[in-house]
């Protein structure tokens, strides 16, 4: 059993500050309260402890306290991404099967056979509901579906010991300071957002919660001293960059550092970063694992550039194979026991360890470098090409700001790689051509250049390859 997160975080520290939106504040009193009246109003609706709610909505205060009354009642969450089509979202309300859906607003046009809205529920009389002081460690929290790059999405469950273990091991590797605050602009709906909420709980820490990223904004926040730790990956470090080399700026030496995940980071992007006082601590982690699985310590920052680091304390890391590189496997207290709906009878782990579907390898001081997905992976002419290089490679040249790169199908050898390429000032093809011969060996070379005005992203800003093909 562990306890009752909100409830025992409000006895604990009642009156520190829990979140921050748009210039308002609660304490974690006041978040408890908040809390606890959403239940009873949930409850008055006929909601009973174990039933099954899935919400729709973006980031803002509101989706926190309805999260957290949600989980007051027993409930297990289904975290839909606002960003989907409504085919998308229909298929995952089907697979999920949840007893209501909630939404921010009645104009989602999304349809479901119970459905309320936050204001539904907020006009409605409360019914007392028995608390739980205690809660068992193996009850669903979260469900949230996989970004399905291989395939259907599947639903991944979220116990309350995975995501307690999780962020007990994040804590034991970067401490944690009474006046810590993440700053939140990763949505809500995906674990690197919901983590934050759980750190939060637990550690007694300040959330400074964005409906989305806007990276002038989250300088100027860092730059006032409001803000001690942020979570992103590659493309919004590449933004918060820019802006303070456009401004000639600095982090302060107040600011903790930024977790740095989704895919691997362009060395560039590192270097650049640390010329302005950003401590970037490049993380790796998955849904299934309730997000971070190893991170690279501060002090290992810039000795092991490019690196994910170690395992978290509770993790374990191994590579698939008798090469050095290969399929990374991780186990641990924080990896999900299974999947609900249409993947219920697919196992996650293999002799207890969970195959990533990625690839990458460990030095021999057990550095975690992860290298690509093995979905993405390009073989042309019997030899493998990562994408990820490619597209780290590109991102040096000073006209390109983004770079993506895919494999298309080719008679001679197999595949071959081609680049679509976002620029900041102008670029010729044959220009690119040139500086990459100067980068990468023949073989790797994209073959053909695409320049586009934006890469295909999701709903968690990862780059999705598999979308780069259909832009031709």
């Amino acid at each position: 059993m562990f306890p009752n997160l909100l409830l025992k975080r409000a006895h604990l520290t009642p009156d520190r500050i829990a979140l921050r939106f748009t210039g308002e504040v609660w304490t974690f009193q006041q978040l408890y309260n908040k809390a606890n009246e959403f239940a009873e109003k949930l409850h008055a609706k006929g909601i009973q402890p174990g039933m099954r709610i899935a919400i729709l909505s973006n980031s803002k205060a509101e989706l926190v306290i309805a999260i957290h009354g949600c989980l007051q009642l027993g409930c297990e969450l289904v975290m839909l991404n606002e960003r989907l089509s409504e085919v998308e979202l229909n298929y995952q309300l089907h697979d999920s099967k949840p007893d209501i859906l909630l939404v921010d607003s009645q104009e989602r046009k999304i349809g479901y056979s119970l459905r309320f809205s936050f204001n539904d529920i907020h006009n409605n009389e409360r019914k007392v509901y028995s608390i739980e002081r205690d809660w068992p460690k193996e009850r669903t929290i979260s469900i949230m579906y996989t970004s399905g790059t291989t395939g259907r999405p599947k639903g991944v469950r979220h116990s309350l010991e995975n995501h307690v273990m999780n962020a007990t091991g994040s804590a034991l590797h970067l401490g944690i300071h009474p006046t810590d605050c993440w700053l939140c602009t990763v949505p809500l709906f995906h674990i690197s957002g919901f983590s934050i909420l759980m750190r939060s709980v637990l550690y007694g820490m300040t959330v400074s919660l964005h409906t989305k990223f806007e990276p002038e904004k989250v300088v100027d926040e860092i730059l006032d001293g409001a803000a001690t730790r942020m979570s992103l990956v590659a493309v919004m470090l590449q933004r918060i960059v820019s802006v303070l080399e456009n401004r000639n700026q600095y982090f302060p030496n107040s600011f903790q550092s930024i977790l740095v995940g989704g895919g691997p980071v362009p060395l560039s992007y590192l270097e650049r970063a640390i010329e302005r006082n950003i401590p970037v601590l490049q993380t790796y982690g998955m849904t299934e694992t309730a997000s971070q699985t190893t991170t690279l310590s501060s002090e290992d920052a810039i000795r092991k550039l490019g690196s994910s680091g170690k395992p978290l304390f509770f993790a374990d890391v191994r590579i698939d194979g008798d090469e050095k590189m290969g399929e990374i496997c991780i186990k641990g207290p924080h990896v999900t026991k299974g999947y609900i709906g249409a993947a219920a009878s697919k196992k996650p782990l293999i002799d207890g360890w969970l195959y990533t579907g990625d690839i990458g390898y460990l030095d021999e001081e057990g550095y975690l470098f992860v290298v690509d997905r093995r979905s993405d992976l390009i073989i042309s002419g019997g030899e493998n090409i990562y994408p990820a290089e490619l597209e780290q490679a590109l991102v040096k040249h000073p006209a390109v700001m983004e770079a993506g790169v895919t494999g298309r199908q080719d008679d001679k050898w197999g595949q071959i790689p081609i680049a679509f390429v976002v620029v900041k000032e102008q670029v010729t093809i044959g220009e690119l051509k040139v500086f990459m011969k100067t980068q990468l060996a023949s073989y790797k070379q994209p073959k053909e250049y695409y320049f586009i005005d934006a890469l295909p992203r999701n709903g968690a800003n990862k780059l999705v390859r598999r979308e780069l093909i259909k832009l031709i």
